[in-house]
C-alpha cells in the first residue's frame, strides 16, 4: 500500500491564533442569534411582558444553550469524529457499513442542513441592516441587504482568503461588544440574574398561555450547535471547546442585558422593537450595525461554506449528482462549487423578496434544523451502540434529545402555515435530489454483472499479441466497479472482446474505492498478467477530490522509478528515442435498452435519475481525465436478456 502526499486541513494546534481562526469560522450562526431571539420571544408575548415571561424567556434560552449546544453538540457528538472531521454525513460515513438502514436519516439531515443555509444569510443580514431604521424609519432595507448578498456570492468564486483572515478578529470584537453592552444593562436589573434558575423556564412552558410554543422562537438561540460539529475538521475539538466558553458566556450576558432592558421599558415596548439594537449607546449605534453586518456576512460566509462541503462529500457518498468543484484559491481546503453558489444566490434572494422582513423570516427559520438535529441524534445513537457504549447511555442519550428536539420540533410546526413550509419546500425538492441519485445508482448495481478475469486472460494475453488487428492503444485503461482483483465487470470484456476487438499492449483497470476516513489517499497495484493486464486500486477518503488522471500520473512515476514498468513507447522508431508511450482511456456509460420493462416507481426513478445526471457534469471530467485521449464507450444496461416472447418461422 503507498500512498499520496497530502496536508492536514484546519487549524488543529491549540494557540492564540487558532482560537481567534475558530471564533471566525464556527460561530457565526449561532453568534448572530441574538439580533432576532429576544425579537421573535417577544412577538409571543401577548402583550405587554412580564417579569415573571422575561425571567421563562432567557430561563429557557440559558439552558438550551446549555442542554443542546453545550451537552449535546460540545461534550458529546464532536467526540464522534471521522478521524477529525464532523458533520451529519462525516457521522454516517463512521457507520454506513454497519447500519446501511441509516442513510435514509443521513439524507433527510444533510438535505435539512442546506435549507438552512438558504435562509440564514437572509434573515442574519437583514436583521443586521434593519438596525439602521432606529437612524431613520425610511431606509431601504432590501436593496441594501441584496446588494450585499449578491456582493457576497458574486465573491466565491474568487476565493475568500484575503476576507477570511479578518472573520476572527471581527468575530472577537463582535463577542466582546454583546458582553459588554449586556453586562452594562445587567448593572442596571441585577435581579434578572434570577433567569438562570430553571424554574421560570418551567412556569413559562407551563402556566403562560401559549408558553409551550414559545419553544419554536427559542429554538433559534442554537440554530448554529449543528455548525460546531460540521466545523470540526476545520478547527479541531479543543479550540470549540475553549473558545464556545468565551461565546456562550458572551451569548448569555448578552441575553440577560436584552431582558434587563426589556423590563426597564415595558411601558416603550411595541411588536417592532428589537431589543438588541435598543440596548446599543445611541453614540454606538452607527457603529454597532456597522459591526453587526459584518458579523452576519461572517455568518452567511460560514453557511455558504458549509453549503460547497455538504455537496462535496455527498457527492462522494452518492448522494448528489457530479457536479463542477473548483478551487478558487492556493489553500485546497477553499472549495467552490459553481451550481450550488448560484442555486444558493437565486434562493437566498427570493427568500429576502419574499418574506421582506426578518420578523417574517423567523417563522421560516428553525423548522428544517430542528430535524438535522433530530437526524443527528439518531445517527449518534446509533454510533455510540455501534461503538459498545452502554445501552443504559445510549437509550437515555436518546429518550432526552428526541424528547427536548421533538417539543422544538412540533413548537416549530406551527410556523409552517406562516412561512415554515418554505425552507420544508426546499428541503423536500433537496431530498428528492439525493435520494432518486442514491436509489437510481443502487438500481443500476443490480444489473451490474462480474465474471472472473482468469476465464478471460488467455484471451485478452493472445488479443494483444493478434497482428492482424490494428493496434487500438499501447496503453488501454479502463474504470472499473469490481471491488475484488479476481473479478471484472462483463461490460468491459464486451468492449475489449465483442463491439470491438480492441489490441494494446498493456490493459489497465483502474478502480476506485472511497473509503469511511475522509483524508486517506493510497494506492496498491496488481499485476494480474505482468506488462499486459495491470489493476490499480485507489483507496481516497470521501473529502478528497477524485483527480483519476494526476493520480494515475503519479503511480506511473512511481512504477518507472521502481523499474517495476517500462513506460517506453514500443514502437520501434519512438523506442529509440526513448518516447513515452500513448496511453486512452475508455469510459463506460450503461445507458437503458428499452426491451427492458421496471416497475412503475423504479422507471420513475430512473427516468429522474438520467435526468439529473445530464445537469451534471460527465464522469470524464469528474476524475480529471484528459479529454484528448478518452473515448466514451455506450453500453446497454442489460445485454444476454433471454427473449420471453419467441417468434414463429412459418416458411
Amino acid at each position: 500500500m503507498k500512498t499520496f502526499s497530502t496536508s492536514r486541513r484546519g487549524i488543529q494546534k491549540i494557540s492564540l491564533g487558532g482560537l481567534i481562526i475558530t471564533l471566525g469560522i464556527v460561530y457565526g450562526d449561532i453568534g448572530t442569534s441574538p439580533l432576532y431571539v429576544m425579537r421573535a420571544i417577544l412577538s409571543g408575548s401577548n402583550g405587554t411582558p412580564s417579569v415573571e415571561f422575561i425571567y421563562g424567556a432567557i430561563s429557557c434560552v440559558i439552558w438550551t444553550l446549555t442542554l443542546q449546544t453545550t451537552i449535546k453538540y460540545v461534550l458529546i457528538t464532536l467526540r464522534a469524529d471521522n478521524n477529525g472531521e464532523g458533520g451529519i454525513l462525516a457521522l454516517f460515513a463512521l457507520i454506513r457499513k454497519r447500519a446501511k438502514w441509516v442513510f435514509v436519516f443521513a439524507m433527510i439531515g444533510g438535505a435539512m442542513l442546506l435549507a438552512d443555509g438558504v435562509i440564514t444569510p437572509a434573515i442574519t443580514v437583514v436583521s443586521a441592516i434593519e438596525g439602521l431604521r432606529i437612524v431613520n424609519p425610511e431606509i431601504p432595507v432590501i436593496p441594501i441587504v441584496l446588494l450585499i448578498i449578491s456582493a457576497l456570492f458574486l465573491i466565491q468564486q474568487f476565493g475568500t482568503n484575503i476576507l477570511g483572515r479578518s472573520f476572527g478578529p471581527i468575530m472577537l470584537i463582535w463577542f466582546l461588544m454583546m458582553g459588554i453592552i449586556g453586562f452594562q444593562q445587567i448593572l442596571t436589573l441585577p435581579s434578572i440574574l434570577k433567569a438562570f434558575n430553571p424554574y421560570y423556564a418551567f412556569l413559562l412552558l407551563t402556566q403562560h398561555p401559549g408558553g409551550f410554543l414559545l419553544l419554536g422562537a427559542v429554538f433559534l438561540c442554537t440554530t448554529g450547535a449543528e455548525d460546531l460539529y460540521v466545523d470540526l475538521g476545520h478547527c479541531g475539538l479543543k479550540n470549540i471547546r475553549i473558545t464556545w466558553i468565551f461565546v456562550k458566556t458572551t451569548l448569555i450576558l448578552n441575553y440577560l442585558g436584552q431582558g434587563a432592558w426589556i423590563l426597564n421599558h415595558t411601558d416603550t415596548i411595541n411588536s417592532s422593537t428589537n431589543p438588541f439594537f435598543s440596548i446599543l449607546p445611541s453614540w454606538f449605534l452607527i457603529p454597532g450595525v456597522i459591526i453587526a453586518t459584518c458579523a452576519a456576512i461572517i455568518a452567511s460566509q460560514a453557511l455558504i461554506s458549509g453549503a460547497y462541503s455538504v455537496i462535496s462529500e455527498a457527492i462522494q457518498l452518492n448522494f448528489w449528482p457530479k457536479v463542477k468543484v473548483l478551487y478558487p484559491a492556493t489553500s485546497k481546503g477553499q472549495i467552490y462549487i459553481p451550481s450550488i453558489n448560484k442555486f444558493l444566490w437565486i434562493a437566498c434572494c427570493c427568500v429576502i423578496l419574499f418574506f421582506k422582513e426578518s420578523a417574517k423570516m423567523e417563522a421560516a427559520y428553525g423548522l428544517a434544523i430542528t430535524i438535522t438535529m433530530l437526524m443527528t441524534t439518531i445517527l449518534l445513537s446509533v454510533y455510540l451502540r455501534l461503538e459498545k457504549k452502554k445501552w443504559f447511555f445510549v437509550i437515555t442519550l436518546l429518550l432526552v434529545y428526541l424528547t427536548i428536539e421533538g417539543s422544538f420540533l412540533i413548537a416549530n410546526m406551527y410556523k409552517f402555515v406562516n412561512g415554515g413550509w418554505v425552507t420544508i419546500l426546499i428541503a423536500t425538492v433537496l431530498l428528492f435530489i439525493m435520494y432518486v441519485w442514491f436509489k437510481g445508482r443502487e438500481i443500476k448495481k443490480t444489473f451490474l454483472q462480474f465474471v472472473k478475469i482468469d476465464d478471460y486472460k488467455n484471451v485478452i494475453v493472445n488479443l494483444s499479441k493478434d497482428q492482424s488487428l490494428p493496434k487500438y492503444a499501447s496503453n488501454l485503461v479502463y474504470l472499473t466497479k469490481a471491488d475484488l482483483e479476481t473479478d471484472i465487470e462483463s461490460k468491459i470484456i464486451y468492449s475489449i472482446i465483442h463491439k470491438r476487438p480492441k489490441r494494446a499492449d498493456t490493459y489497465w483497470l483502474i478502480h476506485i474505492h472511497i473509503v469511511d476516513e475522509p483524508r486517506t489517499m493510497e494506492y496498491t497495484v496488481c499485476p494480474i498478467v505482468p506488462d499486459v493486464i495491470i489493476r490499480v486500486e485507489f483507496r481516497l477518503g470521501y473529502k478528497v477530490d477524485s483527480r483519476i488522471n494526476l493520480y494515475f500520473k503519479q503511480v506511473l512515476d512511481d512504477l518507472v522509478a521502481n523499474k517495476e514498468f517500462d513506460i517506453t513507447s514500443k514502437y520501434q522508431s519512438l523506442h529509440d528515442y526513448n518516447i513515452m508511450s500513448d496511453f486512452r482511456f475508455v469510459v463506460i456509460e450503461r445507458i437503458q435498452n428499452y426491451d427492458f420493462d421496471f416497475k412503475t416507481v423504479d422507471q420513475f426513478i430512473m427516468d429522474a435519475y438520467y435526468l439529473l445526471k445530464k445537469t451534471g457534469i460527465s464522469d470524464v471530467k469528474a476524475f480529471g481525465l484528459d479529454t484528448s485521449n478518452v473515448e466514451v464507450e455506450l453500453v446497454p444496461l442489460i445485454f444476454n436478456q433471454p427473449v420471453k416472447d419467441r417468434l414463429k418461422r412459418i416458411t
